[in-house]
């Protein structure tokens, strides 16, 4: 099926190309049509280049495979070799045309913001929302984006109720926007002493960064407190008022940072995560009623609200909304999230190809 949407969508490509062509060679063309006729230009030319490329690529693999199956010896070792090259190509060649394809999600270039906290399971949930933060700050390392802790509360035995990162880096939205939910772990914890698995959850918000330009903010609309910064127990960490709570007063959304050096960076910070959620709230809404009903990105909590469970005594991770299941948890909560978001991102893309 999806390959029939390709190959349909790819003769579009081609007769708008010829047709884009054809303009762009009639000297009647205004200037600021033939601007716009050669952006699209270009990216009809890339994707009926990639089309060639697979077309070229999957005929280098058959007649390879025919020669091999025709030849004996090293021959036949030597055109099996090339053949398996040609496939390889082939494949990449078919899922980046697959990409270009596919309609595009708005977001796929931005920075994002996560917002992980702590849910039902006392100080064990508080130690799997550590866990999660530091697994997203490993897997944006792996991925070479900046990454920072723009706000956390500490909770219990080394836990966090609640922590903020901002994740910079090529298509950070595209990677992690379908992390949001509630994770669930599966272990025995520190403190049971009987050996027996506990179940704990913690929720993860993942939006997408937002600029000024995206959402406009009121400064009469804002309510600005500011107050001393303090760490773990309540003991100051700073002799100064630099952190800063912002509320906006139109739909209540509340906003604390307290871990940049100065005031002005906590405000700074805090209003981009502002942006952020009213740009999320905004996208949903318009998503909502398009789609005519609305999902809630965290929800309560709960434990039957689960899209991932990570399972300790069996290093199992399984993702349920694709019933995807990994036997390597220590990798996964060491950032190597790969193959968990691109089968994410290959379902996704399939939808978008049927949609």
């Amino acid at each position: 099926m999806i390959r029939e949407v390709v190959h349909e969508r790819l003769a579009m490509a081609r007769d708008r190309l010829a047709d884009v062509e054809a303009r762009l060679a009639d000297a009647q063309t205004d200037p600021e049509e033939f601007a716009d006729l050669g952006r699209e230009h270009a990216e009809l030319r890339a994707v009926v280049d990639v089309a060639d490329r697979l077309d070229e690529a999957r005929q280098t693999e058959a007649d390879a495979t025919e020669l091999a199956r025709e030849a004996d010896g090293e021959d036949r070792v030597t055109w099996q070799a090339e053949a398996d090259r040609a496939a390889l190509v082939a494949a990449t060649a078919e899922t980046e045309l697959a990409d270009l394809l596919t309609p595009g999600d708005p977001n796929d270039g931005r920075d994002v913001i996560v917002e992980i906290r702590a849910a039902a399971g006392g100080d064990e949930a508080g130690l799997f929302a550590a866990e999660l933060r530091d697994m997203y700050l490993r897997f944006a390392s792996r991925h070479g984006w900046s990454a920072a802790i723009v706000t956390q509360t500490e909770q219990g035995i080394g836990g966090v109720r609640d922590v903020t990162l901002e994740l910079v880096g090529a298509k950070a939205w595209s990677h992690l926007k379908h992390e949001s939910g509630v994770h669930r772990v599966q272990r025995v914890p520190v403190t049971e002493s009987g050996g027996r698995i506990h179940t704990s959850t913690a929720s993860v918000a993942v939006l997408p960064a937002a600029e000024e330009v995206d959402v406009e903010i009121d400064p009469n609309d804002l309510r600005i407190d500011v107050f001393r910064s303090s760490g773990p127990g309540g003991q100051s960490v700073n002799t100064t008022d630099s952190a800063v709570r912002i509320t906006h007063l139109p739909t209540g959304l509340v906003v604390s940072c307290q871990d940049q050096k100065s005031q002005h960076q906590n405000r700074d910070k805090a209003l981009r995560i502002l942006r952020s959620r009213l740009l999320a709230a905004e996208q949903e809404k318009a998503a909502a009623e398009r789609a005519g009903e609305r999902r809630d990105q965290i929800g309560t909590g709960d434990r039957s609200e689960k899209i991932r469970t990570y399972n300790f005594p069996q290093s199992r991770v399984t993702d349920h909304r694709i019933n995807l299941t990994v036997h390597n948890l220590a990798d996964v909560l060491g950032g190597d999230l790969d193959e968990v978001t691109g089968a994410l991102r290959e379902v996704e893309r399939a939808n978008r190809l049927e949609g």
